[in-house]
């Protein structure tokens, strides 16, 4: 009996060994680091620093589903470098950024990289994927999945018949204007978004319809803007169970082979099987900036209109009152009055999209914690840069 456990004890160092001399330096980062608590909204810094780039590895944190790129890559060349104005190592080193790629009339302006992360690595979009899924409800509009935003949520949605979905649109969904009531505290343990991701579906029902439908109503749909994660999750089941098909299937299909991304990327899964879409696409830098060119371009891909004619224009202006002067928030994307609209995610991911100035700004990073409501300025920040960005174009032009 000894003998055998001689034995294994050598097996799992032997195995132990091989993992490591094998493993890259962000698997090996992941293991030393490795977080006890399943929610990542409560990891400490070290252990987000190992996760983001790492999240959609290690099947125990999460499963995914790959979205695969094609042969053909969309090309970004180099520009000339921009002037912007102000100490760029000190600006990323402020957000923790792992990544700023500024692309200007198609080309590539500015990249770096921090936190011993590059351009061949994924790193997670958190909301930013939101975008990603509200355009995907217009390509299913588009291809006849989905007749119009107009449409009730539980059309589609059968298993939330009967809840205060029941009187909900497409658009009040895809606007945040539903009326029900949700706690996006990200730093709140007991709020709906640190809780529903963990929820105990019932059998047969997907985990974000099983929580979702028990909500309660605080507002007529259509005259009050919260801001509800959990509602985009709806809108991914919604958007797959018209197309049929997985989210990463068909963002892969509509975009990301016709576009020309340069690597596969993947998408985070629920505990019941559907992508996580609110949150959790692991994608390169360079690639989320090709989003943005994509959304900027008219939504075209391999010379194929994606997108309904109109829509990105709607998806991309005010469509609901945040209560910020200058901004507003549209089909799923953060709008300015100036014509400009971000897609973003906590604790530091971005594309920010200036069709004005054809300009467009892809970040990632970990900022110390999740937005300026729980402390910190780098989301005032990250805007202050954004700003100086486009003076710093507007100055190129007037020379």
């Amino acid at each position: 009996m000894k003998k055998w456990i001689i034995s294994i004890a050598l097996l799992l160092v032997v195995g132990c060994g091989i993992f490591w001399a094998t493993a890259d330096q962000d698997m090996r980062r992941l293991v030393l680091n490795m977080p006890t608590d399943t929610n990542v909204l409560f990891w400490s810094t070290e252990q987000r620093d190992a996760g983001f780039r790492a999240l959609d590895r290690v099947p125990l944190l999460s499963k995914s589903r790959v979205i695969a790129a094609g042969g053909n890559v969309y090309p970004l060349p180099a520009g000339a470098p921009l002037d912007i104005g102000l100490d760029v190592d000190a600006y990323m080193a402020s957000q923790r950024a792992a990544a700023l790629i500024i692309v200007q009339d198609g080309k590539v302006r500015l990249e770096q990289y921090g936190l011993d992360f590059g351009p061949e690595g994924r790193w997670t979009s958190f909301s930013v994927a939101k975008s990603f899924t509200s355009t995907l409800v217009g390509a299913a509009i588009k291809d006849g999945y989905i007749k119009s935003v107009d449409d009730m949520v539980s059309d589609y949605i059968p298993d939330l018949k009967g809840s205060a979905y029941d009187n909900v649109t497409i658009k009040q969904l895809l606007t945040m204007t539903s009326g029900v009531a949700w706690n996006e505290d990200y730093g709140d343990p007991q709020s709906d978004v640190a809780q529903f991701a963990s929820h105990k579906p019932e059998p047969g029902v997907d985990v974000t319809v099983s929580y979702m439908r028990q909500l309660k109503s605080e507002a007529e749909p259509g005259t009050k803007w919260v801001y509800k994660t959990g509602e985009t999750n709806l809108i991914g089941v919604l958007a797959s169970s018209a197309a049929n098909k997985p989210l990463a299937e068909y963002l892969s299909e509509k975009v990301w082979q016709p576009f020309g991304m340069q690597q596969d990327a993947t998408w985070l899964l629920g505990s019941t099987g559907h992508e996580v879409s609110g949150c959790c696409v692991q994608a390169a830098t360079r690639d989320f900036a090709r989003f943005g060119l994509f959304i900027m371009g008219g939504g075209k891909a391999g010379g194929e209109q994606v997108l309904p004619d109109g829509w990105i224009a709607e998806a991309t202006t005010k469509q609901a009152d945040i209560g910020r002067p200058g901004h507003g928030y549209g089909y799923q994307w953060w709008t300015l009055d100036d014509g400009a609209y971000i897609a973003q995610g906590i604790f530091g991911q971005g594309i920010f999209i200036d069709p004005k100035r054809q300009l467009v700004i892809a970040s990632n990073g970990n900022w110390p914690q999740a937005t300026d409501r729980q402390g910190g300025d780098q989301g005032q920040e990250r805007l202050a840069f954004y700003r100086q960005v486009q003076r710093a174009i507007d100055n190129e032009t007037q020379r």
